[in-house]
């Protein structure tokens, strides 16, 4: 098959499953819900997805709950999980009414405020609650202000075209995160305000684990680079505290974390970050990504990673950073 006939096979595609997704989209809530309730009868009870991780996790970061409390956690968890689902297919056909109804923010005005200053905005959120929601965010922005989210392309085309268009119908612009730097100092150098979004709870690779933080009990390296674009830029900086107010129904309020980002210090605002997003999932456990395997990584395991690929000298000067340790930590102070 040439490139062309592949690019129009691609597109021929895609319009098939814009169409059907629409449609399905269209259909009413409770039809929605109805197969979220079935999806989580396969999932929690047939397929099992993940259970060993989830029940891993739930242990090991709520040691000081009864089995009983964390199994009503899990259990949760499977519900929400099926309803972000549905929720992303209702997303793709929503109009701007419903959504503003379904996923209220509080707050706005504060990131109005900075935006009317000329200053740019960097939003810290997690896998909480209803995140691909977010998205709506410009409904309830200045228009000075650009809302960009960053994102990892998808190896499928079709399906990263069609995702995309979801997320940008309200308004938001999407970014690979390999272009995050540039694409923001392009609006910054135009003299044009940018609200950001960094969903930055996910484990790192290896060679991006460069500071540690306590998260649910676990030793966790953390992503540094939404701090480290903030402080570049002097962007002020919010956390977007999620809650679920019931089925459907999501409120996000943004908490002022710096409205002077490049005077706090290094890693300062990573830390406030982690204790807000911990606080916030505590409020409701059930609802985040808890099938997320995200305490793989450790510091005993990433030297085991330099040992297995012989980066010895790696190795000799490799140091971990943490808040007790801000000069950093030997690798041969670590137990193995």
């Amino acid at each position: 098959m040439n490139n062309q006939t592949k690019k129009r096979s691609l597109g021929f595609l895609g319009s098939i499953l814009f169409c059907l997704w629409w449609l399905i989209a269209r259909l009413p809530a409770w039809w929605h819900y109805l197969w979220a309730d079935i999806l989580y009868l396969i999932v929690r009870y047939v397929v099992h997805y993940r259970r060993d991780i989830v029940r891993k996790n739930l242990a090991e970061s709520f040691p000081e709950l009864s089995d009983a409390e964390r199994q009503k956690i899990e259990n949760g968890f499977y519900h929400h999980m099926c309803n972000l689902i549905v929720e992303s297919i209702m997303y793709f056909g929503m109009s701007q009414k419903t959504i503003m109804k379904r996923m209220r923010f509080k707050g706005t005005e504060l990131l109005n405020k900075s935006v009317e200053q000329g200053k740019s905005v960097a939003v810290f959120l997690g896998h909480h609650c209803n995140w691909e929601w977010i998205s709506s965010l410009p409904l309830w922005t200045s228009d000075r202000g650009k809302c960009l989210q960053l994102y990892h392309p998808l190896e499928n085309v079709t399906i990263d075209k069609l995702i995309g268009y979801s997320r940008e119908r309200m308004g938001s612009i999407n970014v690979p995160m390999a272009q995050s730097i540039r694409h923001i100092m392009k609006h910054t150098k135009e003299g044009k305000s940018v609200i950001v979004g960094f969903i930055a709870d996910q484990v790192p690779i290896w060679e991006s684990m460069n500071y540690w933080l306590p998260f649910f009990h676990h030793d966790t390296p953390v992503m540094t680079g939404g701090e480290r674009i903030a402080r570049k830029l002097n962007m002020d900086c919010y956390y977007a505290h999620i809650t679920k107010d019931r089925r459907g129904h999501y409120t996000a309020e943004f908490q002022l974390i710096t409205d002077d980002s490049r005077s706090v210090p290094e890693h300062w605002i990573t830390e406030q970050y982690y204790e807000r997003l911990e606080a916030n999932i505590r409020e409701q456990p059930s609802l985040w990504l808890w099938t997320h395997n995200r305490w793989k990584r450790t510091r005993a395991g990433f030297i085991r990673h330099l040992k297995a690929e012989n980066r010895l000298t790696e190795l000799s000067n490799l140091r971990f950073f943490d808040h007790e340790h801000p000069d950093g930590q030997p690798a041969s102070e670590v137990k193995e």
